[in-house]
């Protein structure tokens, strides 16, 4: 699917987007490294962008080795 990065996107395809669970989306929210941009009913939506830059933000960093 093609998206531009400012459209606005509902929590599961933004998980399935960035390659994650949609709990992880819910959970970057819970922690605050996403919010969401706006609302359709009772559902969240982000922004594709956003959604990109919290993953690189949460993504594990390899330990160095010794």
């Amino acid at each position: 699917m093609s998206l531009s990065p400012a459209t606005l996107i509902p929590g599961p395809l933004a998980a399935e987007e960035a390659g994650v669970a949609p709990a992880t989306i819910r959970k970057w929210v819970q922690l605050g490294h996403l919010r969401a941009a706006g609302k359709a009913g009772r559902a969240q939506l982000f922004r594709l962008e956003d959604v990109f830059a919290a993953e690189r933000a949460t993504r594990r960093k390899p330990r160095p080795s010794t």
